[in-house]
């Protein structure tokens, strides 16, 4: 998956420290939710090295492979002296062939969005600032401290013997097949999201409910948790047609999704398809 990039090669130990020759730019467009980089023929992409933003003030987002990457807050960093870079959809990265780019397109994503969100204190509304020793924006008026926020969600396998409950949602730029997905709300344990989600979604009652695997997804600042259960009676779906475009129970030899190595939703699909939960 988009994580898998190598042990001990992402390191997210916070530093103060200006980018050296080498380190990496991540320069966004926040509005448009783009990214700066270069595209080759072959498919391949890069984004700049450092100087390549001149004197504007960078931040240390953290290291992959001993490289530092950086960004800049702003709305759009304006980099029109670099040849053959432009701002593409940050969307074009899940089509990266480098692994270690593509994770770390979309996990500076997620802290860039954070301190652009972050720019004023939510108390007293002064300008906030960088903590020297830890990752964390500090109101030098009343020391208010944020830290990142990271968003619990559930992705979830709803099976019911070969068969398992596919989605599409409605209104959003993805039109392929999903699984029955959500966010935790305030007081909920990542099962009870699980229940809940599958009757809002389906009108659908799950029980064996088993933890499957994790997945960082910057694209969306989630933290995903997979877990697969089985139909509870009837399993007549009910879809919620203000979310969905389409529920229904596909058999696994029915399914056509191939294994891309990127997302937790993908992952478990073909599990499902090639062995049914619990297989090796």
């Amino acid at each position: 998956m988009i994580q898998d990039i190598g042990e001990g090669k992402l390191d997210i130990t916070y530093e103060r420290r200006k980018p050296r020759a080498g380190d990496r730019l991540l320069l966004y467009s926040y509005k448009d939710k783009e990214i700066f980089l270069k595209k080759f023929e072959d498919g391949r992409v890069s984004v700049p090295e450092y100087p390549a933003c001149g004197e504007v003030e960078c931040v240390f987002l953290f290291r992959i492979s001993g490289i530092g990457y950086y960004t800049v807050l702003s709305e759009k960093a304006g980099m029109g002296a670099e040849a053959d870079f432009a701002y593409e959809k940050l969307a074009v990265l899940r089509r990266s062939a480098s692994k270690e780019l593509r994770f770390a397109g979309a996990t500076g994503w997620q802290l860039y969005k954070w301190y652009m969100d972050n720019r004023f204190c939510g108390r007293c509304g002064a300008k906030m600032g960088f903590s020297e020793r830890e990752r964390a924006v500090v109101c030098p008026e009343c020391k208010y401290t944020v830290y990142p926020k990271i968003m619990p969600a559930v992705i979830i396998g709803v099976t019911k013997g070969d068969d398992i409950l596919m989605t599409r949602y409605r209104g959003r730029e993805y039109k392929g097949h999903a699984l029955v997905a959500g966010f935790c709300e305030i007081g909920e344990t990542p099962e009870d999201t699980v229940r809940r989600e599958v009757m809002e979604e389906a009108g659908i009652r799950v029980k064996n409910i088993r933890y499957y695997k994790s997945q960082p997804w910057g694209f969306e600042q989630d933290l995903l948790l997979g877990f697969y259960c089985e139909v509870d009676g009837d399993s007549t779906i009910k879809m919620d047609k203000d979310e969905l475009s389409e529920a229904v129970w596909i058999n696994r030899n029915e399914i056509e999704e191939k294994f891309e190595d990127m997302s937790l939703t993908n992952e478990m699909i073909v599990r499902f398809k090639e062995n049914g939960y619990g297989g090796e």
